[in-house]
């Protein structure tokens, strides 16, 4: 059988032997038409040597934009021949029912349009990249379609699967007839059910799935790399069926940004999920309602705000099979920039939703800072201080900007704090600071608790970040610029800021101590943090930290 592997090669030669043709013959038309395979077929195999089904650019309604078929025509005609000898050539229909609501099929045609209408298929879910989707318009009623691109011979990502999988879940509970369908209806599609029955009847394996298909639909069936692929991915816990979510918006937030996306986030979400909404407001915490839903019995608690929410919502979800969210809609949304990458600040609701659907998971550490969970970090003086002077008006008015007027006017009042701090079983040390911050994540862009470069949020400990004092507020830049060099590549500058790591820390002074949890301010004698390992189950890019 073929393999993704095997036929990059066939591919790749066959737009080798288009170019020897187009140096062969002289006839300009030749030529052209030699050109024009050549560079098709050259294309799609760049889309199987890269694993990339994006090549083809497929739309979220199934229509390759016309800018990139004209490139893929020829290929595009070579399949369409194929694939409708092909058909008439099966031993199996094009259409067949496996499941009491579920069908697989072949790539679809005009003429298919009265069968989908006899057998009243009102969801389509398209496996395939290389064409354009029929245009559900034809059936003459709402169709609720889904593309999920993947190459022939070629295993979907965990992240493909995810989507796939529960938004055929959700087309079942709603009870809607859905077709699954590839080229032939043979490999793709069948993976994708096959995956979609494991996981919603979890005592069954894939080969008894598998045998089940095939019985009905004779020509089903995977390559041995194929099904070991898709067995690891669920072996590993990558793939799920995620029954119930409950997002928990702050609507002040960002200056009110949830008022903004609403909408967007309740259509593409409820696909996918059974999706529950809950607001807060001044007497109704995040807290509250994340402890209301996980009562409920849902899955999945989706935090909509900024960090503070953020770390409201995380509270009720950490040491729990819940999994968490984050949709940021806040000012900086510090702990989702760094989980998701700077890029996350580009297009922060679009990439936040793609995350959820995709489903890719990772365990990260937490912390206590007494009695309060602690996801980004602790701060001391600047950091406390510059979150005081960013008040809401400021916020809603400036955005970030007000953390920098905070933080500039931080730096003229120039405190110095003295602290006592014990490191997990060591002897206390005595710091005179402007700065002390103790991290757990942090993004480049919080620069006080960059001393050793950016934290991370895998590693089982927490990093301590401390400015010596100074007599003058200017001679704090070069501190900065330091701090500034060691979050881009943990280049040392002067002696003037001290990184430590822990796993427990315990603070005192002679006063209360002001401080900040993850935006939020607070007071207390005195402080202890402590990490929490591999605590929290989030939903992150499945190239952000290890899962």
């Amino acid at each position: 059988m073929l393999t993704r592997i095997h036929i990059k090669y066939y591919y790749s030669f066959a737009a080798l032997l288009a170019v020897l043709l187009l140096f062969t013959f002289n006839q300009p038309l030749l030529k052209i038409l030699f050109a024009w395979l050549g560079l098709s077929l050259f294309l799609v195999s760049s889309a199987y040597w890269l694993n990339s089904a994006s090549i083809f650019r497929k739309s979220i309604n199934g229509t390759i934009p016309w800018y990139v078929r004209w490139g893929f025509i020829p290929f595009l005609f070579a399949s369409q021949v194929y694939n409708a000898w092909a058909r008439a050539r099966d031993t199996v229909p094009a259409i067949q029912q496996i499941d009491s609501q579920l069908y697989l099929a072949s790539r679809l045609f005009p003429a298919d349009v009265q069968t989908l209408k006899d057998k009243k298929i009102s969801a389509i879910l398209d496996v395939t990249a290389e064409f354009d989707a029929l245009d559900w318009s034809l059936i003459g009623k709402d169709v609720d379609y889904l593309n999920v691109p993947v190459l022939d011979h070629s295993v979907p990502t965990a992240e493909q699967l995810n989507q796939a999988i529960n938004w055929l879940h959700r087309q079942i509970k709603a009870g809607k007839t859905v077709v699954i369908h590839c080229a032939l209806g043979r490999g793709r599609s069948v993976l994708v059910l096959a995956a979609y029955l494991v996981c919603r009847q979890k005592e069954t394996t894939f080969l008894e799935v598998l045998r089940k298909i095939s019985k009905i639909r004779k020509t089903a069936g995977l390559n041995p790399w194929q099904l070991a692929a898709v067995e690891q991915i669920y072996a590993e816990g990558k793939i799920r069926i995620n029954k119930r979510a409950c997002i928990i918006a702050n609507p002040v937030s960002g200056g009110g940004k949830w008022q903004d996306y609403a909408e967007q986030i309740e259509q593409e979400l409820s696909g996918y999920f059974s999706l529950e909404i809950v607001q807060t407001s001044e007497t109704i915490t995040a807290t509250l309602l994340a402890q209301k839903a996980r009562d409920s019995g849902v899955d999945i608690l989706i935090a909509c705000g900024g960090d503070g929410t953020v770390n409201q919502v995380a509270s009720v979800a950490v040491r729990t099979d819940l999994l968490l969210g984050i949709i940021p809609l806040g000012t900086t949304n510090a702990l989702s920039h760094a989980l998701f990458g700077a890029s996350s600040k580009l297009f922060p609701v679009r990439k936040a939703l793609d995350i959820i659907i995709q489903g890719n998971l990772a365990s990260i550490d937490t912390a206590k800072c007494n009695d309060d969970l602690m996801l980004l970090l602790v701060g001391l003086g600047f950091e406390q201080q510059m979150i005081e002077n960013a008040d809401r008006e400021r916020k809603n008015e400036l955005g970030q900007l007000a953390y920098i007027g905070g933080l500039h006017r931080a730096i003229d009042m120039n405190q110095i704090q003295t602290i006592t701090m014990a490191l997990d079983d060591k002897e206390a040390i005595t710091l005179n600071t402007h700065s002390l911050v103790i991290a757990n994540a942090s993004p480049i862009t919080s620069m006080l608790a960059q001393g050793n470069g950016e934290p991370d949020i895998t590693d089982g400990q927490l990093d301590i970040t401390w400015l010596d004092e100074s007599a003058q507020p200017q001679e704090h830049i070069l501190s900065f610029a330091e701090l500034a060099m060691a979050g881009i590549g943990n280049v040392k500058m002067d002696n003037k800021v001290h990184h430590l790591h822990a796993k427990t820390i315990k603070l005192k002074a002679n006063t209360q101590i002001k401080y900040v949890i993850d935006g939020e301010l607070f007071t207390a004698d005195s402080l202890t943090i402590q990490i929490q390992p591999k605590s929290l189950t989030i939903f992150v890019p499945s190239s952000s930290v290890e899962s």
